[in-house]
């Protein structure tokens, strides 16, 4: 039984992806499928999962798109979204390697009417390599990230009933973990598709717009951990300033169901 779906928001690094499958493929509760929502149309990666499917033990679909026409991770993610069997969907980016109890998290904390928002562990480049060079998950190890360069490593605590430290400020939700039950998705229609840059758009963007639609947040700090692989910045200051003007728009005309997403409101 399909009880969460896990999309991953893909871009080209298959070598990333291998080691996030791989972490899939131990994780603790088994009753999820992945979704790679490849906003791409890569025939290595087709290839790979033709050839290597067999290798794991939950279901993975692949979305993808006709041709590159560059930044549309929210087209992608609404696609991936309409083929999700799972009550509750998790989405975590191409990048992020998740815990093992990171299904077992969701599945656990899960709640009608309520965001769950993860954070994440940012791995230093040398931590990265040593993962990437030997395809090996055993970096993660936490005495390897509490004596590593990596930041944030308080995020790679795993407790299982609590958090870390506890706080009454809403930390926004990071578009790389979060999850949420798909009726809820449905219900605000999806992502919206007018974001074709990166940045804010399929977090900051989502968030307000569930929040408009009455649904709360649950931190899931310390409980659903991700392993951020270290890279260069992707995104422009430009193209951030360019989201948040048209995030403003969009919120003084109070379009909490976008017009532009699972299904095209906007257009005749």
């Amino acid at each position: 039984m399909v009880k969460v779906s896990v999309i991953i928001s893909y871009y080209k690094a298959l070598d990333n992806l291998k080691l996030i499958l791989k972490a899939l493929n131990n994780q603790s509760a088994k009753e999820f499928e992945a979704i790679i929502s490849e906003d791409d149309n890569n025939p290595e990666t087709s290839l790979f999962l033709q050839k290597n499917k067999g290798l794991y033990n939950f279901p993975i679909k692949h979305t993808c798109q006709q041709q590159d026409i560059g930044f549309r991770k929210n087209q992608m993610l609404n696609k991936s979204i309409k083929v999700a069997e799972g009550k509750t969907i998790v989405f975590i980016d191409g990048d992020c390697i998740p815990h093992k109890h990171f299904v077992k998290a969701y599945i656990d904390q899960t709640i009608p009417n309520v965001m769950l928002k993860g954070r994440r562990v940012m791995l230093d480049e040398v931590t990265t390599n040593k993962i990437k060079n030997t395809n090996s998950l055993r970096y993660l190890a936490l005495f390897n990230i509490l004596t590593s360069k990596s930041g944030k490593k308080k995020e790679a605590i795993y407790l299982k009933n609590k958090s870390l430290i506890f706080t009454l400020k809403d930390k926004g939700l990071l578009g790389c973990n979060w999850g949420i039950q798909k009726q809820h998705l449905l219900a605000i229609n999806g992502f919206d598709e007018d974001y074709i840059r990166a940045a804010v758009g399929e977090d900051t963007d989502i968030e307000w717009r569930l929040k408009k639609n009455g649904i709360g947040s649950k931190s899931m700090k310390n409980k659903a951990i991700v392993y951020h692989l270290y890279h260069k910045k992707g995104y422009s200051a430009e193209g951030v300033e360019k989201n948040r003007e048209l995030l403003r728009e969009k919120q003084e005309a109070n379009n909490f169901v976008c017009l532009n997403g699972l299904d095209t409101l906007s257009k005749s």
